[in-house]
Formats: structure tokens, C-alpha cells, sequence
């Protein structure tokens, strides 16, 4: 009875053993398997899907999703208020525009051909609550209408690049810049740097140009050339460099000897244009069909091309006449004299007795008097007789003063030695803010 008694015992605590076993078998696999669990990556196996949230447009700093966005341009003759009108901005609330544009926007700054952009509200009226009005490439006025008015101005940022450029002229300056995709705009620099030293229209295809210049730029838009640090110009046997360098306050260029590249007379007394006649003691005229002396050089122009003067003066003559049709005559001192025939207009401000300027617009190019076209016939005269105006050697202005030289031999030799070892193909350009 005992014995059967202690059988019976000793097989449930086998059975218990063999359940607590495999309890805790079980138990560590769980505990293993949790851990294996933990271990992951929550990328791969996610506990909770994150929803993505779409990043709001933002456009003139205001939320592009919460307005009805339009954009337009300015009519001839249009002015921000009748554009406001249009989209349900009451005119009391255009008459606070006037009052609180004072000091910061003048409805003069409104030019016909600028966009704007109106933010409005979303329904059926869509009123304006906002208006942007582009004044230019680097700025733009922004009204706020949502309350009392409030105008705010807004530049936005510019950054300059250093460039490096190179190219032979086949016709022209201004054509070797479209040829290599450069911005012509340094044409017209170069143009006026070399003004006094080149004859623009004697250029030949041997002639060569290199220049480390800066360029301005508004996001990806070019606002065009900020500077041009250094020049070499290869013409006619010759080479010209020009090295800026400030001289009694003002920057000016000078050649690798530190004389002024700025002489006492303009090479040519417009821009971008051919010779058509030169001067000649015996001309076939081209109306009158006889032959004459011609005393100057004709260069031909688009109509409207301005027509600046070569150096300082005083107008002493002005009018019409059959022959010379609109002319304007100016005395630069005592030795030279200078004639503009043909003009289609005259500038601002000419007048006889007036003092003009170098590079002052005279007038424009017409075809006005005796004439077969547009075109600028130009004369000189020294000491009252007639002078090739192509053959005038004029002097130099103030070179560099002893006292700047060993500053100026300092700047002139860091550029020289960049532009005789820059390659444009490989140089990289210099970013800076």
C-alpha cells in the first residue's frame, strides 16, 4: 500500500518537472525571440507608419496654398490702384495706399511693362489681400492690404563671380560676347575702359582681348558687370593692358607704365557702328553726284544711336541747315573744335553757350539735311583748319603720381602675371558673397 502510494507521488512530481521544463522552454524562446524583436531596425519593421506631410509653398514669404495666386503686367498708363480695383479693393482702402506710400514707394516708380502678383482670397469674390509689384530685378514693394496698409521694400540677394574670358574678334567686340554666350554688356565696359586708346572700328580678326572681370547676379539672372579688375588687349601690333587703381579718389585705368588710359578726346564719338566715308579732299557726294572735299569720317548708325562728344566743351553753334540737316558744333579749347552733322534730335539740356561733358549724348543718329541714310558725319578741326578726326593723337590725363607708384607696381604686377597665366578653358571661377 506504501509502495503504491509513493509510485503514484513520484510520478506527479516527474509530470510537474517535465511541465516546468517545458514552460521554461517556451519561456526562453519567447524571451529570445522578443529580443530578436528589439534588435531590428525600425525602418524594416515598423511599429507606427509615419504620414507624410507635404512641405507648404512659400512665395514672396507668403503661403502660396492659402490664396488664389495671379500674376500680371502693368498697361501703359496703369496704375497699381486700378489694378486693385479690379479685385474688389474698395477705394478707401486704395486712398490708405497713397497715405502710407510716402517715404518708401512713389506711384511714379510704376512703369508699364513690370509684373505683379496678387495673393486673394479663396471664394467667389477672390479680393486682394496682398499685391507684389516687381520694380526691378533686385527689388520688389510688397502690399499688405489685410489690415491697415502696409508697404514694405525688399532687395533681394545679389552675389558676384569672379570670371575669366578670352577670345579673338572676327568682326566685333560686341559680336566676340555673343559668340561665346558672355554677357555683351562687357563690351560696352571694355569699350569705354579702351575708349581713348582703341579704335573700335579698325578692329581686325588677329586682335585679341582677355580680362578678369565680376559679374552680378540676382538668383540666375545676370544685373550685369561690376567691375573689370584687369585687361589686355591685343590690336594692331600692340598690346594695351588696363589695371584699375584709385588715384585722388577716383578709380581710373592705366596702362602697365601707369599712364591714364583716359585721354582728352573720345576715339569715336558713338558705339557699335561702321565707317562708311572717311575724310578725302575729293569726294564723289552721294547726293549731288559732284565731287567735293569731305572733312570728315561718316559712320553708319541705326536711328536713335547716341552721339556723345569727345571731350569737354561749350556748344558754340547749333541748328538746322539743307546740307547738314540737325548739327551740333563744340569748342574743346583753344587748338580743337568738333562737328556732329545729321542728327535726327539733339540731347537733353543742348543748347548754344551750354558746357558739356565728355561722353555727354549730343544727339542721335538721323539722316536729316543731304543725306542717303542714317548716319553720323563727324569733323574736327585744329586751329580752325580741318583734321582727319581717325588720325588726332590726343594726350594723356594725369598718370600715376610718384607717390602711389610702388602701390600701383603692386597691383598692376599681381593682374599682369593672372591674365599671362590664366587658361579660361580650365580655370575655375572665384564665387564669393
Amino acid at each position: 500500500m506504501f509502495a503504491e502510494r509513493m509510485k503514484i507521488i513520484i510520478h506527479k512530481q516527474k509530470k510537474k518537472i517535465v511541465i516546468l521544463a517545458i514552460t521554461i522552454f517556451f519561456l526562453c524562446i519567447l524571451i529570445t525571440l522578443f529580443i530578436i524583436f528589439l534588435s531590428q531596425d525600425n525602418k524594416t519593421i515598423p511599429i507606427h507608419k509615419k504620414k507624410e506631410i507635404p512641405e507648404q509653398e512659400f512665395k514672396y514669404g507668403l503661403p502660396v496654398d492659402s490664396f488664389v495666386v495671379l500674376t500680371g503686367v502693368i498697361r501703359r498708363n496703369e496704375t497699381l490702384g486700378e489694378v486693385l480695383s479690379l479685385y474688389n479693393v474698395p477705394a478707401s482702402k486704395i486712398a490708405q495706399i497713397h497715405a502710407s506710400a510716402k517715404g518708401i514707394f512713389s506711384p511714379r516708380m510704376v512703369q508699364a511693362g513690370n509684373s505683379y502678383t496678387l495673393f486673394c482670397n479663396k471664394d467667389e469674390k477672390q479680393t486682394a489681400q496682398y499685391l507684389v509689384y516687381e520694380h526691378s530685378i533686385r527689388e520688389y514693394f510688397l502690399f499688405d492690404l489685410t489690415g491697415q496698409v502696409n508697404i514694405s521694400k525688399h532687395k533681394r540677394p545679389e552675389r558676384r563671380q569672379r570670371k575669366y574670358f578670352s577670345t579673338a574678334i572676327e568682326t566685333s567686340l560686341w559680336d566676340a560676347m555673343l559668340r561665346n554666350n558672355t554677357n555683351p554688356m562687357l563690351a560696352i565696359e571694355l569699350s569705354d575702359i579702351y575708349a581713348w586708346t582703341i579704335d573700335f572700328f579698325m578692329l581686325s580678326p588677329d586682335d585679341h582681348i582677355y580680362t578678369i572681370y565680376d559679374e552680378t547676379f540676382v538668383s540666375d539672372q545676370s544685373t550685369g558687370i561690376s567691375r573689370i579688375l584687369a585687361a589686355r588687349f591685343d590690336h594692331a601690333d600692340g598690346i594695351f593692358y588696363a589695371f584699375p587703381f584709385m588715384q585722388d579718389s577716383t578709380v581710373s585705368y592705366f596702362d602697365e607704365n601707369g599712364n591714364s588710359l583716359r585721354k582728352q578726346f573720345l576715339k569715336a564719338p558713338l558705339r557699335f557702328s561702321r565707317i562708311s566715308s572717311r575724310f578725302s579732299g575729293s569726294r564723289l557726294h552721294p547726293v549731288l553726284r559732284i565731287r567735293r572735299p569731305h572733312y570728315g569720317v561718316d559712320y553708319t548708325a541705326p536711328v536713335g544711336t547716341p552721339v556723345h562728344s569727345i571731350g569737354d566743351g561749350v556748344v558754340i553753334s547749333m541748328g538746322y541747315s539743307k546740307g547738314n540737316g540737325h548739327m551740333v558744333k563744340i569748342r574743346h579749347n583753344a587748338t580743337y573744335t568738333s562737328a556732329y552733322l545729321h542728327l535726327s534730335r539733339y540731347g537733353k539740356n543742348i543748347r548754344k553757350g551750354a558746357k558739356v561733358k565728355q561722353s555727354q549724348i549730343l544727339g542721335y543718329v538721323g539722316s536729316t539735311g543731304l543725306s542717303t541714310g542714317p548716319h553720323l558725319d563727324f569733323r574736327i578741326w585744329k586751329h580752325g583748319h580741318p583734321v582727319d578726326p581717325l588720325k588726332i593723337k590726343s594726350p594723356p590725363t594725369l598718370p600715376i603720381k610718384p607717390e602711389n607708384q610702388a602701390a600701383f607696381d603692386s597691383v598692376k604686377t599681381y593682374w599682369m602675371q593672372r591674365l599671362k597665366r590664366f587658361n579660361p578653358v580650365v580655370e575655375e571661377p572665384e564665387l564669393y558673397d
